[in-house]
């Protein structure tokens, strides 16, 4: 799982669940606490709980994990033995099972090992109080280790989700280095299709030159005038080629864009309401090729809406990261391209949501800040 996706769920579960873990937390020690000490005593095994939801939302519940199983089972010994509440267990319910998950292999042991530590620290009740043996075994013994196995046992699937979630991930991932690979391969194949041919018919014109240099002077200045010529034309095709100043087909792009982006994992709409000038064209497939390149890099886009018109082409994905924006020098590039042909390019972003549209004859609608 890539380090977005996971802190989005984490933060998910953080807003979702904590005032939940703490409200309960507090009702806990409210009901139990007789004296002040007793709520402190409560309130720390509460407060090592919600510490570590705190660190398990963020993926370090490990670095805490120690301490806070040493204060809740304090706590809960403490809580059987001298406060006489039963609710006491709460700080090892919380923490326990945020942290079985996590040891890999070994979760199976740990969580019966969790359930039976429970039942031994909760059976000291029944040591210093023999008289109510059987009703403080169902409430110090029986009800806190069922509800502990409950809970260890429901985390396990969760952890499997998170599990699967990352897997998705490193798939997408993998299918967008892939797609980049192929837009390399594609600029190799544009790039041998202007060197290749030039370069083999420079090798026969030297060659036809050479042989008649001592016997047609004329016709071998005419050759080397035609090679001239022809490098000269192919540099700037490569240069062109270089800086995507080729002349493009829209719809080829288009389609280009499309798969690429499929290919990354993400779904890909194409709305069309009418067809740009045909001297547009170039313009609109280098902004569309770049903000497909712009998608592949640096965002993870689940949609992505390409929206043509008669006056442009607008590109919008749901990818972009909030806590930072990527450096965008191939769009910045193209914007000057793009005035100097009449129209007019914004890029901007809201929240997920990143936008870029390219018009002609009709101003652009600034929806922000434009980059």
């Amino acid at each position: 799982m890539t380090n977005g996706s996971k802190a989005k769920l984490r933060r998910l579960n953080l807003s979702m669940l904590l005032p939940v873990v703490a409200a309960a937390g507090v009702l806990h020690v409210a009901i139990d606490s007789r004296t002040w000490w007793h709520a402190v005593v409560l309130g720390a095994g509460v407060a090592a709980g919600v510490l570590a939801f705190v660190r398990w939302t963020s993926g370090r519940v490990m670095t805490v994990a120690v301490p806070c199983l040493v204060v809740a089972g304090a706590v809960w010994l403490a809580g059987a033995t001298v406060i006489h509440s039963g609710g006491a267990f709460i700080g090892l319910l919380i923490v326990g099972p945020l942290v079985v998950p996590e040891l890999g292999r070994y979760r199976r042991a740990a969580a019966v090992g969790l359930v039976v530590l429970i039942a031994v620290l909760g059976s000291a009740k029944l040591w210093i109080a023999p008289d109510g043996f059987r009703g403080d075994l169902i409430g110090y013994v029986v009800v806190p280790a069922a509800i502990t196995a409950i809970v260890t046992g429901l985390m396990f699937p969760n952890h499997s989700f998170y599990d699967v979630v990352r897997e998705l991930e490193e798939s997408r991932e993998r299918e967008a280095e892939l797609a980049v690979m192929r837009e390399r391969v594609r600029f190799a194949g544009d790039l041998h299709d202007v060197q290749g041919h030039t370069l083999h018919v420079v090798k026969l014109k030297v060659a036809l030159a050479q042989k008649i240099l001592r016997t047609d002077a004329d016709q071998a200045e005419q050759e080397l005038r035609e090679i001239h010529a022809l490098v000269v034309d192919t540099i700037a095709q490569t240069k062109a080629l270089a800086y995507g100043q080729r002349q493009l087909n829209l719809q080829a792009e288009l389609e280009n864009a499309k798969n690429l982006l499929e290919a990354a994992g993400a779904k890909v709409v194409i709305e069309r309401d009418g067809e740009p000038d045909p001297g547009w064209s170039d313009s609109l497939s280098q902004v569309l090729r770049e903000s497909t390149t712009n998608i592949l890099r640096h965002a993870r886009a689940s949609t992505v809406r390409i929206e043509l018109g008669a006056a442009g082409l607008v590109i919008t994905n749901d990818g972009a990261e909030l806590d930072r924006s990527p450096e965008l020098r191939g769009l910045a590039a193209l914007r000057e391209r793009v005035l100097d042909s009449g129209g007019r390019l914004v890029a901007d972003q809201q929240g997920e949501e990143f936008r870029t549209a390219v018009t002609f004859g009709t101003p652009a609608a600034d929806g922000g800040g434009s980059r």
